[in-house]
């Protein structure tokens, strides 16, 4: 049956391009994600999931953050509401980074995040986790649980033949190359259902919420207390001990 199964099939931008095509790439992607108000799940949630004291300051580790867009918007929406919010940007392409302007940009792994334990208040991953596969979204998720001290929130696209309908009539309207539409339809082939993101979160050792959100989102949000905060350190330190 159509979308029954994830498929697994590599996307043309998976693989590091030239930071010419790259950039058109973005372009493209941008105007989709405004057209579907990407930010909206992250302005709405993380208010909610913290306190109105830890809303006025915090750190947010964006994972898979390409050229930085969703950061900059982040930022902008939490001084509005007189908050101040920095955002990290991690992405294994450089070529994606080098379209960043400013700000906190790192080179790295989202399944080996290089950031110490709990050194930053939120972790977020926008519409990435599709393009790993189950076992390295199993370890991104408990390397987002490891660095975060806070909060983890994660969305990505909800496989479903109405997100699929949707994208092709958007491109009737909106004018992109072939391989950003051919990968665009293939993200929701490649995209999640609830019962997946939450067995692969369970590995990870989270016992996160995982919920539907307006039919074309799959949100996955997981909050530390302080008991949770102190046993992630123990553990780090226990591990770091006895490799010594």
């Amino acid at each position: 049956m159509f979308l029954s199964r994830r498929t697994t099939q590599e996307e043309y931008f998976d693989s590091e391009r030239p930071v010419e095509e790259v950039a058109v790439f973005f372009k493209s992607l941008n105007r989709v994600n405004r057209f579907f108000d990407f930010a909206e799940p992250f302005r709405n949630l993380l208010p909610k999931l913290l306190t109105p004291l830890q809303c006025r300051s915090l750190t947010i580790l964006d994972v898979g953050a390409g050229d930085g867009t969703l950061g900059k918007i982040m930022e902008s929406w939490a001084q509005e509401q007189g908050w101040s919010w920095r955002v990290i940007n991690l992405d294994m392409s450089m070529a994606a980074l080098s379209l960043v302007s400013g700000g906190s940009n790192v080179v790295g792994s989202a399944t080996r995040l290089p950031f110490q334990t709990g050194s930053v208040d939120v972790v977020i991953a926008s519409q990435m986790a599709h393009h790993l596969s189950d076992g390295d979204v199993t370890l991104l998720l408990g390397e987002a649980w490891r660095v975060a001290s806070r909060v983890v929130l994660v969305c990505d696209l909800h496989r479903n033949a109405g997100l699929y309908i949707a994208l092709k009539l958007l491109f009737c309207f909106q004018s992109h190359s072939a391989v950003f539409k051919a990968d665009a339809l293939l993200s929701v082939k490649k995209a999640w259902r609830v019962k997946d993101l939450a067995e692969l979160a369970r590995a990870a050792g989270l016992r996160p919420t995982v919920k539907l959100y307006f039919g074309a989102r799959v949100i996955l949000h997981a909050t530390k207390g302080a008991d949770q905060r102190r046993s992630t350190r123990a553990r780090i330190d226990s591990s770091a001990q006895a490799t010594r």
